[in-house]
């Protein structure tokens, strides 16, 4: 088993805290499994008794009863018989209506509880549940593999193209590992995406054309890392003989983002110092979906990459932006700890003076001294002027960056 240790490391120091902890992230991504981890470390470095261990999977039919919270409500408070520390693990919360309540009940009448949730939705973000508990929580996002998990996981070598392009293409989704024919990992992500799709989206939304919701999410991903435009996509669904109205089209995209099937990215102005809430581009949360839900023959190419290195960085629990510069963008702006770094992403710029002199250029005009960087796929070194050149894979692999 692959130990997630780039999370458990977050959520040790809370293990005892009174503080609820928040896992979130898109289905199947492994939030279940980190969970099961937490449980083993109780087990085995706290030496907690397994009757002060209580953990209820809302997918499982046993549990199909505490749906209702007030019977969940009781249940829990059933279990509490003495004054020890006792830990709970609610696993997929959200299909619970009204589990905020339960929640904020148990955490004010039990103060020797340790409370810990995971969700696949945004539900888990919202602002009711923000009031509900008002802050009284503490939020980890889960995201699929890395590509240092997923080399661990998959037993395979990290420095080879091959692999690096199976990831590339078929993304970092635990389960997929399981399967080494394409046709079995398409179906299996299939399964995935329609799982979402039915009860984050279509559910929620009680949504009446899927075909428009599906042509709507191919296109995004086709045109990932694109300045958005809604113009452009209503443009192309008209060509499609689809129609749709502006509202219609971002509560769609909004249902994307809540189902964590895409994540919303912001420019910032790197000479004003603020974020801008136009222009703003998107990027797939998993590789494996964008591949099954991709018409774009150039997606690996050109697209791709970016990706990478976005969900890379999230993963490493920076702040990424879009960097405005005065005269054009910088591909990322990553914020952690008080820092900055700025980010470049191509595919190759070795023999290329026009690929060399755009992607070192776009830091022409960046004159504070946080540190630069261009990544690509090219195995020699091409750092310049301060600007320090990565090969993507050596990135990737890196402990720190």
């Amino acid at each position: 088993m692959l130990i997630r240790e780039n999370y458990l490391s977050k959520i040790r120091g809370f293990y005892d805290s009174n503080l609820i902890k928040i896992l979130v992230g898109i289905r199947r991504c492994g939030k279940s499994v980190i969970l099961n981890q937490i449980i083993e470390e109780l087990k085995k470095k706290k030496r907690i008794a397994s009757d002060h261990i209580i953990v209820i999977n809302f997918e499982f039919i046993e549990f199909e009863e505490l749906l209702d919270y007030k019977k969940l409500n009781s249940y829990v408070k059933d279990k509490i018989k003495d004054t020890k520390i006792y830990y709970l693990f609610l696993d997929e919360v959200q299909n619970v209506d009204n589990f905020e309540k339960v929640i904020n009940s148990l955490q004010a009448s039990i103060k020797n509880i340790s409370i810990f949730l995971t969700g696949s939705n945004s539900k888990m973000l919202s602002d009711e549940l923000s009031t509900v508990l008002s802050g009284r929580y503490v939020l980890f996002n889960i995201n699929p593999l890395s590509y240092k998990e997923y080399v661990a996981l998959a037993g395979k070598n990290g420095e080879d193209l091959t692999t690096f392009w199976d990831y590339a293409k078929w993304g970092g989704l635990p389960n997929r590992c399981e399967f080494t024919n394409e046709a079995d990992i398409k179906n299996y992500l299939h399964s995935v995406y329609d799982s979402i799709i039915l009860r984050d989206v279509v559910k929620r939304l009680n949504l009446k054309d899927t075909v428009l919701f599906d042509m709507i999410l191919q296109y995004l991903i086709s045109t990932a890392g694109r300045e958005f435009s809604a113009e452009n996509i209503i443009k192309y669904l008209n060509q499609k003989n689809k129609k749709i109205s502006n509202e219609t089209l971002y509560t769609y995209i909004d249902a994307l983002c809540k189902a964590l099937i895409l994540k919303k990215v912001y420019r910032y102005d790197i000479v004003g110092k603020s974020i801008l809430k136009t222009l703003n581009k998107y990027y797939v949360t998993d590789l494996g979906i964008a591949q099954i839900k991709n018409n774009n023959s150039e997606f690996k190419n050109y697209i791709v990459l970016e990706n990478i290195v976005y969900n890379e960085l999230i993963y490493r629990g920076y702040e990424v932006y879009i960097g405005k510069t005065k005269t054009g963008e910088v591909d990322f702006l990553a914020k952690k700890d008080g820092f900055v770094k700025y980010i470049q992403v191509t595919y190759e710029i070795a023999g290329n003076e026009d690929a060399l002199t755009r992607e070192f250029g776009a830091y022409k005009t960046i004159n504070d001294s946080y540190p630069k960087y261009v990544i690509s796929l090219d195995k020699i070194d091409l750092s310049q002027e301060g600007i320090k050149h990565l090969n993507l894979i050596d990135f990737l692999l890196s402990e720190d960056f």
